[in-house]
């Protein structure tokens, strides 16, 4: 049976509050653990106070039945039931464990009252080495969550997901950017367009080098890439140059990995070497749609999301790193403490940031009013500390 956990009382009496009048408890969190020999399911509120809790060997199985799909079931209805009485109607879902009794449990929170938000792939499927599309689905939620949640995802999905692609080529035998070379089908500029479409994937941090030694004639793709061991090309058969004639071509790469896009600048060329401009994002595009229905006398939506990516990273992945990247933006606000400010004690001290003052006019100051600012500042200094004397305010 579920082992409910009674409201305290007054802390004057220390009784036990009475259980004819639970307290309400809108919205909580199920915790599922599923092993191989047991199954407990625990609910919570959303501050981790447990309300109650059930377990397969509380329900009174015994031996291997403690791990079978009915046990759970049966646990996870007993523990519900109780929060349900207390007017629970929304709860997350967390499950850990490789027992059999995940998908039962589930069917039991699915089967009562309470509405749980789940998502799901409904889509995914390969279109070439280098475009992978996945489209998923969040239910139900309330009246105006899905388009808050689908813009923040689309935002962290585009900006925000870290990627590798190769940022700088270097050849000694290159006078310039446009130049041609006898035996090289292409020119230096679409040699290095090619080399901006590579794609690559890797877990690697700062910059690694690469290099290209091909003696031709013959086509040079992506699998002639000699790379470092800890990154890898998704599509070995990106073209990269046509070699006409039996000569050596030798191309030093740097492999970056970083978010969003770089943009070359002509400060950086020098040596023959060549920046490149750097898409660091794996995912193409991403779109979400919102569809709404009714549920009773209740308005609740259907938010769909659309993912393409490069082929470094499935949708799945790239949908996974994003919202980790945004649960990590909320978590200091989680820590957060409010400051207690004690004005009684300090109702006369205020402390003002004077470099403030000084960095604004740092900022303006030019070469022909340099003169003219110095007198200013001294002015305003004096005008600030005698403002201050004033009104009594230290600093």
């Amino acid at each position: 049976m579920a082992k409910s956990i009674p409201k305290i009382g007054s802390r004057k009496t220390g009784r036990i509050g009475s259980r004819k009048h639970p307290r309400k408890i809108p919205k909580g969190v199920i915790y599922i653990q599923a092993s191989f020999n047991n199954t407990i399911v625990t609910v919570t509120d959303v501050r981790g106070r447990v309300i109650s809790w059930s377990s397969a060997g509380s329900c009174g199985f015994k031996g291997t039945r403690r791990g079978t799909p009915f046990a759970a079931l049966t646990a996870a209805g007993n523990a519900i039931q109780t929060v349900v009485d207390q007017g629970m109607q929304r709860a997350d879902v967390m499950i850990k464990g490789p027992g059999l009794g995940r998908e039962a449990a589930l069917r039991a929170i699915s089967g009562s009252r309470i509405r749980t938000l789940q998502w799901k792939c409904v889509e995914s499927r390969v279109d070439s080495k280098r475009l992978y599309y996945g489209r998923f689905i969040m239910s139900p939620l309330m009246k105006g969550q899905a388009d808050t949640i689908g813009i923040a995802m689309r935002r962290i999905l585009l900006g925000e997901i870290e990627g590798t692609c190769i940022t700088r080529a270097k050849s000694e035998k290159i006078p310039h950017e446009y130049s041609t070379i006898i035996g090289i089908q292409e020119s230096i500029h679409e040699i290095l367009m090619n080399l901006k479409e590579v794609v690559l994937r890797s877990n690697l941090y700062g910059t690694r080098d690469a290099s290209i030694c091909f003696k031709g004639p013959g086509y040079v793709t992506a699998q002639d890439i000699i790379l470092p061991p800890s990154v890898e090309v998704i599509d070995n058969t990106q073209h990269i140059a046509n070699l006409t004639e039996p000569i050596n071509l030798c191309i030093e790469l740097e492999i970056d990995r970083k978010r969003g896009y770089r943009i070359k600048t002509l400060n950086n060329i020098q040596d023959g070497s060549y920046t490149i401009d750097a898409v660091f994002m794996p995912v193409r595009n991403a779109n979400h749609s919102i569809h709404s229905y009714v549920n009773g006398n209740e308005k609740q939506e259907i938010l769909v999301l659309e993912i393409w990516t490069n082929g470094s990273l499935t949708p799945k992945e790239a949908l996974y790193e994003a919202s980790r990247n945004l649960i990590d933006l909320f978590i200091p606000f989680l820590h957060a403490e409010e400051e207690n400010l004690n004005f009684e004690n300090n109702q006369h001290k205020i402390t003002l940031p004077l470099f403030t003052f000084h960095d604004r006019l740092d900022m303006i100051e030019s070469d022909h009013r340099k003169d003219y600012l110095q007198a200013n500042r001294t002015i305003l200094c004096r005008g600030l500390t005698r403002w201050l004397e004033q009104r009594h305010i230290s600093l």
